[in-house]
């Protein structure tokens, strides 16, 4: 009895590639990548970032890593770049006060913590910048003003700033021990942003009464 030879399955109609996958968006492809460079390093630093889980984070090819930003290194200095243009267009205001200039550091660590996370872990391991020398003058403008005590360095207060920045993130145990509340909680920001600006006025030249 002759047999009949297995028919093969019917083969589905092959879909036409949608616009987005017949052409790489290499803009959308450079967010998704520094935006996972960014989670990587804040979690792990930048000796403990590896190419591969950046890659994966974002859903990419490592090798796109080093077509669009030259590795490790390269994405690192990306998003420090990027940082520097988004504090010079929605942070740095030489017409505010001191006090209200801090607060808005404090508010964009408060939004996103990653960045401060990042500069933690640059002090504890070391990164991969070579970090010019920090600019003071804008400091010590506000200091010929009166906004900064005379008898005060600069640097010192620049320190302090930092510090004072910084605290919620890299000290939450802290936050919870003094405060007795959460350092992501409205109740604990509200309160720490008013006495951040009530320590930055005290740091100011008191005026004669006279």
């Amino acid at each position: 009895m002759q047999q009949k030879e297995p028919q093969e399955p019917p083969k589905k109609p092959r879909r036409a590639p949608a616009p987005a996958e017949r052409k790489l968006d290499p803009e959308r492809s450079r967010r998704l990548l520094l935006d996972a460079a960014m989670d990587e390093f804040a979690e792990k630093g930048y000796a403990g970032a590896r190419v591969q889980d950046i890659a994966d984070r974002a859903g990419l090819n490592k090798q796109l890593i080093s077509y669009y930003f030259g590795g490790k290194e390269g994405l690192y200095q990306e998003l420090h770049r990027q940082w520097l243009r988004r504090e010079e267009e929605t942070i740095v205001d030489p017409a505010a006060p001191l006090d209200e200039l801090i607060v808005r550091y404090l508010r964009e660590t408060f939004a996103d913590p990653r960045a401060t996370r990042l500069n933690l872990w640059k002090g504890l391991t070391g990164g991969a910048l070579e970090e010019p020398r920090e600019d003071l003058s804008g400091l010590r403008r506000r200091q010929a003003d009166g906004e900064l005590a005379e008898d005060l360095d600069p640097a010192a207060a620049m320190l302090l700033f930092i510090s004072l920045v910084s605290a919620p993130v890299a000290l939450p145990h802290a936050v919870r021990q003094l405060f007795g509340l959460d350092p992501d909680s409205p109740e604990f920001r509200e309160h720490y942003t008013e006495q951040l600006r009530r320590i930055v006025r005290h740091l100011a030249q008191q005026r004669d009464p006279r």
